[in-house]
């Protein structure tokens, strides 16, 4: 999944190293995206000599963008080649069952603007047929187990099966646009309260979200 996010973010606009860690990060959330430089750069050399991307040369001694102690590998521009969007087209029109898992998952839905409908919507109802399987399993469990551990595991499994149901919904709207043809519903925000509060970090899709 690092090649289609590499790919994806390189497909709009060349830059360096640092900054498409950055980037990564923006685009598929920082749980998703917590890559060292250590698989970073290796996958970035794998992806040159499969003639995908290409170096467009090195970012200025002065660019505020790159700290001044990164190395030389971190000013190198990079950009995608012709082979390259032609990859990451074919990357965005897979289906299989790695789509439907969290990492899988989260990276095609950052790209689904430049995924075909068809496609963003198998991705979609498998993804809710994975969601809907976790669900009915912690059900199983909380069923049988109810009596045999102790309260925090048990709040532990409610929480899972909380997080399972509210994706489901969620998946079940998005189908429902996709079916009729629009985008997925804007939320009004105040810009007072949009703010993300200490303890409640928003995460990315297929990520289990976080009680304090």
């Amino acid at each position: 999944m690092l090649d289609l996010a590499i790919l994806g973010i390189l497909h709009e606009a060349p830059m360096h190293g640092y900054e498409l860690r950055k980037q990564l990060a923006l685009k598929i959330g920082p749980m998703r995206a917590a890559i060292s430089y250590g698989s970073l750069y290796p996958t970035l050399r794998r992806l040159q000599s499969s003639g995908w991307i290409t170096e467009a040369g090195e970012s200025s001694a002065d660019d505020e963008a790159v700290p001044p102690l990164t190395s030389r590998r971190g000013r190198v521009v990079y950009k995608i080649t012709a082979e390259g969007k032609e990859r990451f087209q074919e990357l965005l029109a897979q289906t299989g069952p790695e789509t439907y898992d969290d990492p899988g998952f989260g990276v095609h839905f950052a790209f689904f603007a430049r995924t075909d409908a068809d496609i963003r919507l198998r991705i979609l109802e498998g993804r809710r047929r994975k969601v809907e399987e976790r669900r009915e399993g912690l059900r199983d469990v909380l069923a049988r187990a109810a009596e045999r551990v102790d309260a925090y595991t048990l709040e532990l499994q409610r929480h899972g099966l909380d997080a399972a149901e509210r994706e489901v919904r969620w998946l079940e709207e998005l189908i429902a646009n996709e079916r009729s043809g629009r985008p997925p519903s804007q939320r009004a925000t105040d810009p007072e309260t949009s703010a993300v509060q200490p303890g409640h970090e928003e995460e990315p899709p297929g990520q289990t979200p976080r009680r304090m």
